[in-house]
């Protein structure tokens, strides 16, 4: 069943940039040759990887039961993303919990929902 947010732009806009993070993953610096990419997302991208010093820290503080090679490459890319935004956009934080929370439903695995907010919702609330 389709989400409510499938013709959201936004909504499409975070899909595309988790896919991007996800695949740089795996190939590193080069660009996936199947998903289209805009140069405003490859910024996006590049100053999310330019901070993951800073993120990467507070994914391991606030999932200390999992060591950060051991997440989920979907869940990690979903919190990186999300962790991003909420420190260089105005989006309300539980907006963003919510918004994780659907990326980790439609591209995690069963458990990806569950860990994905129990993560933001304790670091964008404490923060």
């Amino acid at each position: 069943m389709p989400s409510k947010k499938t013709n959201d732009p936004r909504h499409q806009r975070r899909i595309k940039l988790m896919q991007l993070l996800f695949a740089h993953t795996f190939v590193g610096s080069g660009e996936p040759d199947d998903l289209d990419q805009s140069k405003k997302d490859m910024e996006t991208i590049e100053q999310v990887l330019s901070e993951l010093e800073k993120i990467d820290p507070q994914i391991s503080q606030y999932a200390p039961e999992r060591p950060l090679a051991d997440i989920n490459q979907v869940d990690l890319a979903v919190l990186r993303l999300i962790i991003w935004e909420a420190e260089h956009k105005k989006t309300p934080k539980k907006v963003l919990i919510d918004e994780a929370v659907e990326l980790a439903k439609e591209f995690g695995s069963e458990s990806s929902p569950r860990f994905v907010n129990g993560v933001l919702g304790k670091l964008l609330m404490d923060n």
